[in-house]
């Protein structure tokens, strides 16, 4: 279940619905996908897409989306360091940034027109999109781990349109994950 922070509201949402809700206000499509599909860690891509298969076919259909593939990101991935660079700097795409992560964890922030900057971690099950054009940065959790479907319009045209506004710099890539959901529960 996605996490979503505001640091400059002091505030943490982890209930489904209002994650959702609070995410369609900023123009985000989030959906929980319960592992409905039995694929095992470290399956081949072409297992994943083929579980997923009716999955991906309804977000082409409803979204316009031409092509899928996964993404699979681990600590010893050659080059990570400069591909997280390439990332966690506030940018734009001219496509949709449309993520099913299958395993892992990662750090969506988004930085809407009108409000301030949050903070979204997703995990396993969760399933986001970031419309065109929305400033935003990614990260991988400390375990710099994740594996997701993406879904493409056009690859080319998710190349990262850089803002250079550097707010970026004023975030830390601060993971809470489940543990923290669970204190945070248990301490109310």
């Amino acid at each position: 279940m996605a996490i979503v922070t505001i640091p400059e509201e002091n505030r943490t949402i982890n209930q489904p619905e209002v994650v959702t809700e609070y995410l369609a206000g900023l123009g985000i499509d989030y959906e929980r996908w319960e592992p409905a599909h039995s694929v095992a860690a470290g399956a081949p891509a072409e297992e994943i897409l083929a579980a997923y298969s009716a999955e991906i076919d309804r977000l082409k259909e409803s979204g316009g989306y031409v092509t899928a593939d996964v993404i699979d990101v681990q600590p010893h991935t050659p080059g990570l360091t400069e591909m997280l660079a390439k990332f966690n700097r506030e940018h734009t795409h001219d496509d949709d940034e449309v993520r099913f992560i299958i395993e892992g964890r990662g750090l969506f922030h988004i930085h809407p027109n009108n409000g301030p900057v949050a903070a979204i971690e997703v995990e396993a099950g969760d399933l986001i999109r970031v419309p065109s054009g929305t400033l935003h940065w990614f990260n991988l959790c400390g375990d710099r781990r994740i594996r997701a479907i993406r879904l493409f319009k056009d690859p080319a045209g998710w190349s990262p349109n850089y803002s250079g506004s550097g707010v970026d710099a004023n975030f830390q890539p601060l993971c809470f994950g489940p543990a923290y959901i669970q204190s945070t529960v248990t301490a109310q």
